[in-house]
């Protein structure tokens, strides 16, 4: 009798990962957002070859994940829309929309069309998502449901409403440097960073009443909650390009004193986020001794910290405040090296899951 002949390693993985493309996240493009924000903390440092490596990267990524989306949305619908009813995990397709502009933002020193064409492919993206993520959410209707809760299980992924919708603040405050649509552009800026100030608020008053009654959700304090404190560093950093448009331009001269305020503020609110984040963080895999193994939510760390060293570099370097720009290029590397850690790990894991169970010719 022949022996069986061996798998080819190759096709194995090839198997695997068509049945695991049913379960990519929807929060999976914050891999994107992490890279393309690490990659502008890094253009900051004048790392500049470094820094075009992670943008490509980043492309790569945005390239590789939108088509996995289309193919989950056309073969796996029914997981799509799951995921698109479940508050827990609905907010994560928002990655998309700050993704793309991220990416659009990144290009608009050297081909500032790309940034408008991305900015414009995020727009209905962000109405469709940031409307009908929270109204599938009031409006649904389950067999046997007697009641609603009381509180809606609020975690860190729904500040994705916030980073999305900030996100397009940074793309019109960046297409209004020096363009012919400067007003309307800076009009839009502001406005899109007025919406996330609001959003902003209203979740944080949901999410700490939460925190301080015990009402934590799927198992205690996890990495997505550090979408908290990229929040406010992304309203942060909109908030400095809106104060770097010119002065004269009417909505700047009427909302830039309260941009710059506000913008303070949070920066501060979001340094007393991280400390407490850390004892989150402590608590969990040192006191509860959970393993720290890679999944998809530690880019939602790597993110927060990447946008906190551009943020606290940008704000501080435009309203002469070296201490804050220094906090921010300390900050730069801290996120540079989270961001290789997880880069590692999601490598080591990818790996290892396409060849787990195949074997080599003649081994």
């Amino acid at each position: 009798m022949a022996a069986p002949r061996a798998m080819n390693p190759l096709a194995h993985g090839t198997s695997r990962i068509r049945k695991g493309w049913p379960n990519q996240p929807p929060a999976s493009f914050a891999f994107v957002m992490a890279t393309g924000i690490v990659s502008a903390a890094l253009f900051d440092a004048r790392w500049t070859r470094s820094a075009w490596a992670l943008l490509w990267i980043a492309v790569a990524g945005l390239v590789v994940l939108m088509v996995g989306l289309l193919g989950r949305l056309v073969v796996h619908t029914t997981h799509v829309v799951a995921d698109f009813r479940n508050p827990h995990r609905g907010f994560g397709y928002l990655t998309l929309v700050a993704a793309i502009n991220v990416v659009g933002i990144g290009f608009h020193p050297v081909a500032p069309f790309l940034t408008w064409i991305m900015a414009a492919m995020s727009i209905p993206l962000w109405l469709f998502l940031a409307y009908g993520v929270p109204l599938s959410m009031m409006l649904r209707t389950e067999i046997g449901e007697t009641r609603r809760p009381r509180l809606l299980p609020v975690d860190g992924t729904w500040f994705l409403w916030v980073v999305s919708t900030q996100s397009l603040s940074m793309a019109a405050a960046s297409l209004a440097t020096g363009g012919s649509q400067m007003r309307l552009l800076s009009d839009a800026a502001v406005a899109f960073w007025g919406i996330g100030i609001m959003l902003y608020l209203t979740l944080t008053t949901l999410v700490m009443l939460r925190l301080l009654t015990g009402g934590e959700n799927q198992g205690g304090i996890v990495p997505t909650n550090w979408i908290f404190m990229g929040a406010t560093a992304i309203t942060v950093l909109a908030g400095s390009m809106i104060l770097h448009l010119p002065g004269d331009v009417p909505v700047v001269h009427l909302a830039g004193p309260t941009v710059g305020g506000i913008s303070y503020l949070l920066w501060a609110f979001g340094m007393w986020w991280v400390p407490l984040l850390v004892a989150f963080g402590f608590w969990r895999h040192v006191v509860r001794r959970e393993p720290l193994n890679y999944s998809t939510s530690l880019w939602s760390v790597v993110f927060p910290l990447g946008m906190f060293a551009v943020a606290t570099y940008r704000f501080g370097t435009e309203n002469q405040m070296p201490l804050v720009a220094w906090v921010g290029h300390v900050a730069t590397w801290v996120a540079v090296a989270a961001w290789l850690a997880v880069f590692l790990g999601m490598t080591f894991t990818w790996v290892r899951w396409v060849l787990r169970g195949a074997q080599l010719p003649g081994s």
